[in-house]
Order: structure tokens, then sequence, then C-alpha cells
């Protein structure tokens, strides 16, 4: 009798593992090419090449960013500085959630700390659609009144001298209606995050968390083409749009087993700062006879001279769009008229393919570290730049998305 229930105990342990071993083996797989993920990502950053003598310096940056003070995140101001200093970023741009009892956006991180330039700000919604990023050097929370619109938080904001930009475009309703924002998110890192299916998540976290956290990021990476279209129907429409990725750090996002007691089992966190200011950044190009402070990154920031890349693929600073007609030179951002035709040049610190938009559609394209094309139409043109040295489905999706050149 005992031999009997030993043998069916055997059969059932090894019918178990024959299904952990089925079930898990797509996870053991998943670790083994982020692992070769990891190897060709410090290829392409060992292979960089920046081209930067030129009249710009490149400071990368991270904007949208919460700490506790506005609640839904667990972060510290020191959490945030730290997290800055471990990713060698030049400035952050704060925005946190107004709180009822206190002005949280002159109470948070402005100037410098650690290094790094901080500039204050708030996320605000005057609707459950409409959000708003305000900020600039007259930091505070805006005050409009109970009922109103969102219209209103753009004058009241833009008459303090701040910048106004939207964030979440998936969820803004009033496109046809507001005017007078600088610029809008193509990109949230934090609404990528919530596409996660969390069950995948934590086996891959079983396998893969310890060796690659940064790069669990790519199974959820996602080309946020409604967020491009809809910027690209504004600027085309005539209106200067500057784009930027919006990191939106919350240091909230994971998945957390515990006892009863609270103590933690498995946790695992996708967003700390330091990885939230690791994948994605804003660049912002300044003339390098000036100096980084608060007015410079404003002005760069309303002027457009900056581009979003998602720099965990590979490091893209030293990427320059440029533009010239024979009398004028610009870059993303500027305004440049037609003439007898427009020069475009684009250079990135590694080969790419290289994809020249004009008003929203593709133009042309070539893969390359430096190209050049000449335009003979006015028109809006941006670029996108993608690594088909990664492996699929990451080499569709962009690298660098830059600010578009205005050509009249």
């Amino acid at each position: 009798m005992g031999h009997r229930r030993l043998r069916r105990w055997l059969k059932l342990a090894l019918a178990l593992a024959f299904v952990l071993l089925v079930t898990q083996t797509p996870f053991i797989y998943r670790r083994h090419q982020l692992g070769r993920l990891a190897a060709t990502i410090q290829q392409l950053n060992a292979e960089r090449a920046a081209d930067t003598d030129d009249a710009y310096a490149d400071y990368k940056g991270a904007l949208h960013i919460h700490s506790a003070l506005g609640g839904h995140s667990t972060g510290t101001l020191a959490d945030i500085i730290q997290a800055a200093k471990a990713n060698s970023l030049a400035f952050v741009v704060m925005t946190e959630h107004p709180a009822a009892d206190m002005d949280t956006a002159a109470q948070t991180l402005s100037g410098m700390h650690g290094g790094v330039l901080f500039v204050a700000g708030s996320e605000t919604n005057e609707s459950a659609d409409d959000r708003l990023l305000t900020f600039g050097r007259a930091a505070r929370t805006p005050s409009a009144p109970p009922g109103a619109s969102t219209q209103d938080l753009i004058d009241e904001a833009k008459q303090a001298g701040q910048l106004v930009f939207v964030a979440h475009p998936e969820t803004f309703r009033s496109w046809q209606t507001a005017r007078g924002f600088d610029g809008m998110e193509v990109y949230n890192l934090h609404a990528n995050a919530k596409q996660i299916n969390r069950l995948s998540l934590f086996f891959d976290g079983l396998w893969s968390y310890r060796a690659y956290p940064h790069l669990l990021w790519t199974r959820f990476y996602e080309t946020p083409a409604e967020n491009l279209r809809r910027w690209d129907e504004l600027t085309t429409a005539g209106r200067k749009i500057v784009a930027f990725a919006g990191n939106d750090a919350h240091a909230n996002v994971g998945l957390s087993l515990q006892q009863l007691t609270g103590k933690p089992l498995l946790q695992l966190k996708l967003d700390p700062y330091e990885r939230s200011f690791q994948v994605v950044r804003t660049h912002v190009l300044i003339a390098k006879d000036r100096p980084l402070d608060a007015d410079t990154l404003l002005a760069a920031l309303a002027a457009g001279h900056t581009y979003v890349a998602f720099d965990l693929l590979c490091d893209a600073s030293g990427f320059r769009l440029t533009a010239a007609n024979g009398h004028e030179q610009g870059l993303m951002g500027d305004e440049l008229p037609l003439r007898d035709g427009v020069r475009l040049s684009v250079s990135a610190p590694v080969e790419s393919r290289v994809v020249l938009i004009q008003d929203g559609q593709r133009f042309a394209e070539a893969r390359a570290a430096r190209h050049e094309w000449t335009v003979t139409q006015p028109g809006v043109y941006r670029v996108e730049c993608y690594l088909p040295q990664l492996p699929a489905p990451l080499n569709g999706q962009p690298w660098i998305i830059s600010n578009p050149v205005y050509v009249r």
C-alpha cells in the first residue's frame, strides 16, 4: 500500500514538473532573448560616433515627474535627485499634482540640485479628460475657479509666463477649442506601462527581473501612432506644437506579492525613477555659448529645439536635424522660407533607418548615420529613426522622434 501511494505521488510530482516546464519554457526563452538584446544594445552604444562639432550642446532630461507631494506616488524628492544623477540627466521638469491644502508646485524641486537643473510645475485637469502640464519660472499651481474651462487654465498659465503642454493626449477632448498651448506629449511612459499583461509580467519577472529589469519595458513598448497622427494633424494645419516625451514618473507601477503581515515575498517595480529616466528622454539643444539654466531650457523647449529619444535602446545624444535654404540656417523647431529649396540634414550617432515625414506622410527614407534631402515644396518636415540592428518588433519601433522643420 505504501509503495502504491509513493508511486502515485511520484507520478503526480512528475506531471506537475512537466506542466511547469511546458508553461515556463516561453519565459525561459524570453529571458534568453533579453540577454541577446542587452548585448546588441551594448554593441550599439560602443559604436556611437556622434558628430557634435556645431554650435549646439545636447542636454538630455525628463519631463512630467511626480513625487509624493501631490499623491499618486511613493517617491521622495531625494529619490528623484539621486535617479537624475545616476542617469547623468541635465534637467528634470517637475509636474506635481495639485493638493487641497498646499501649493505643490511651489514646494517641489526647483533650481540646481546634485548638479541637475530642476524646473517646477504642475499637472492639472479642468475636466475628467483634459490634462495640462504648466511650468516655468513662476512656479505655482494654477488657481482657476471651479467650473473653469481648459482654455481658462491655459490663459491663466500663459499670463503667468508659463509654458503649457498637453499631457495624456489619448484622453484630451478639447483639440478643436483649445488655443495657445505650446506642446503635447507624443509618448507617455506611464500610460504605455498600463498596457502590460500582469500575468505575463509576473512570469517574465520571475525569470528576467533580477538580470534585466530595465529591459522588461521592451515587452510592452508600442509606437504612439495615434498621438503622432494627432500631432501631425495639428502642425499640418498651421500650428506650431512642440512634441516631447512624458516620463510621467510616479514610482508606483509593478506587482507585489506579500504576506498578511505586509512582508514582501516578491516585488517587481517597473518604474523606479532611475529606470523611468533611463527608458525615454527629451533632448534639448542650446547654443554652446549659452549656459544651461531655467531661461535657456524654457526657451529651447518653447522653440521646439528638442527631440524624443528612447535612449534605453541606444544613447541618441548628438542627433541633429538641421535645415538650410542658401540664405538661412535652422534646426528642428525653426521655420524657414522655401526659396529655391531647403536642404535637410540628418545626423545620428549610429547607422539607422531614417524616415523623413512631410505633413504626416512618409516622404523618403534612407539607411545611414548621416543623410541629406533637398525639398522643393512647403511643408512640415520631421524625422523618425529606427534601429534595424535590433530584433523584431523593436526594429519597427521609433528610436528617435524629432520635432519638425517648418518650410513655408
